[in-house]
C-alpha cells in the first residue's frame, strides 16, 4: 500500500539482510524522512533507520538501441552457461577473458549461437541452435558477475528468455524480471586457432569412474601443483601423482585406447571441472602429444567440446 508516492535508493544487501530476519507475515513499513537522506523501516517492535541516496544518484542503466533481439529457451541458455562457465578467467589483467564470449557462427552447414570461456589454461565451447534474430548479431562478452545472476534466473526449463543486444550492452527478460548489464569492453581472442584439428590418439573412458580414479589419486598431491599424470598403453590407463612431501599414488582404469603408448600430464581440478560437465557415459579423449593441447568431447552430443592444455609432469 503506497501512501505517499516517491524514491529513494538505500543499500541493498542491508535491507535484505533486515528483512529476512523479521518474522513470516510481518508487516514492513517503509517511510523517508522529510530531507529523504534517511529511510525507516519498521515492523512490530524493530526499528531501523538506513542512509539514503537521492534517486538522481542512482546509476543510469538506460541502454539506448538494441540492435538484435532474440527468443531462447531458458534450458538453452542455462545448458550454454553451465557448460562454459567454469572456464571463465578470474585474472583482472587479462579483462577481455573475464566473462563468456556470446556469438552467432556458421557451423557444419548451420548457424550457431555459440558460448566460449577460457582462461589460458582451459578452453570450454557449447552450442545451441540460433535462434531466429540473432543472425549478424555482434559477438559480447558477458561479465563473470552477470553471468553468475543470470544462472539464478534460469532455473525453470519452462521460461522463455527475451535476450537484446547491442554494442555496449545486454538486457534479458525473464518472466516478470528484466536484467541489463554493461558488457566487457575488449576484444575475446581467435579461440578457433588453440582448437587443434590433427589430435589422432583417441581414448574412450569410463566417465564417472575416470572422475573417481583421478579424484583418488590427487589426494596426495600438494594444493599447488595438483598435476595427475596419464600413462596410456594398449587398452588401460595408469594415473599416477607423485608429491614429494607426502609420497604418491597410482590407480589403473580400462579403456578403449589402440594407439601408441604416451604419457601426458594435467592439472587434476581442470580434469574434474571437464568431466563434471559432460552427461554421456563415456568421456573421448582427442589427444596428440605430451606438449601438444587435448581436445575432450562428450558422447551425449557434440554441442559441447574441451580443450586442455597438458602439465609438465
Amino acid at each position: 500500500m503506497v501512501e505517499q508516492a516517491g524514491a529513494t535508493t538505500v543499500p541493498a544487501y542491508l535491507l535484505y539482510d533486515i528483512v529476512r530476519k523479521l518474522p513470516d507475515g510481518a508487516e514492513v513499513l517503509l517511510a523517508t524522512t522529510p530531507d529523504g537522506a534517511a529511510m525507516t523501516v519498521a515492523s512490530g517492535r524493530s526499528k531501523f533507520s538506513l542512509q539514503c541516496l537521492s534517486e538522481a544518484d542512482f546509476p543510469d542503466l538506460t541502454a539506448g538501441n538494441f540492435t538484435h533481439s532474440f527468443k531462447l529457451k531458458a534450458s538453452d541458455l542455462k545448458m550454454l552457461i553451465d557448460r562454459t562457465q567454469f572456464a571463465i578467467s578470474t585474472e583482472e589483467t587479462r579483462y577481455y577473458l573475464n566473462g563468456i564470449y556470446l556469438h552467432t557462427i556458421e557451423s557444419e552447414g548451420a548457424l550457431k549461437l555459440r558460448a566460449v570461456a577460457t582462461d589460458g589454461h582451459r578452453l570450454a565451447r557449447a552450442d545451441v541452435e540460433a535462434p531466429s534474430g540473432s543472425e549478424g548479431m555482434p559477438g559480447i562478452i558477458i561479465p563473470r558477475k552477470t553471468v553468475g545472476e543470470l544462472q539464478k534466473l534460469v532455473d525453470s526449463p519452462d521460461l522463455i528468455v527475451t535476450v537484446e543486444v547491442s554494442d555496449a550492452k545486454i538486457r534479458l527478460t525473464i518472466g516478470e524480471i528484466v536484467m541489463t548489464s554493461k558488457l566487457i569492453d575488449g576484444t575475446f581472442p581467435d579461440y578457433q586457432r588453440v582448437i587443434p584439428q590433427a589430435n589422432d590418439k583417441e581414448m574412450r573412458v569410463d566417465c564417472q569412474s575416470f572422475a573417481q580414479a583421478v579424484d583418488r589419486v590427487s589426494t596426495i598431491s600438494s594444493e599447488r601443483g595438483r598435476a595427475v599424470k596419464l600413462a596410456l598403453n594398449d587398452g588401460h590407463l595408469t594415473l599416477t601423482v607423485n608429491n614429494p612431501d607426502s609420497g604418491s599414488a597410482t590407480e589403473e582404469v580400462a579403456v578403449g585406447y589402440e594407439n601408441d603408448p604416451m604419457e601426458i600430464g594435467f592439472n587434476a581440478k581442470y580434469l574434474l571441472d571437464i568431466t563434471a560437465q559432460l552427461s554421456g557415459d563415456d568421456a573421448i579423449f582427442l589427444l596428440a602429444d605430451a606438449g601438444s593441447p587435448t581436445l575432450i568431447r562428450d558422447t551425449a552430443g557434440d554441442d559441447a567440446l574441451y580443450v586442455l592444455m597438458p602439465m609438465r609432469v
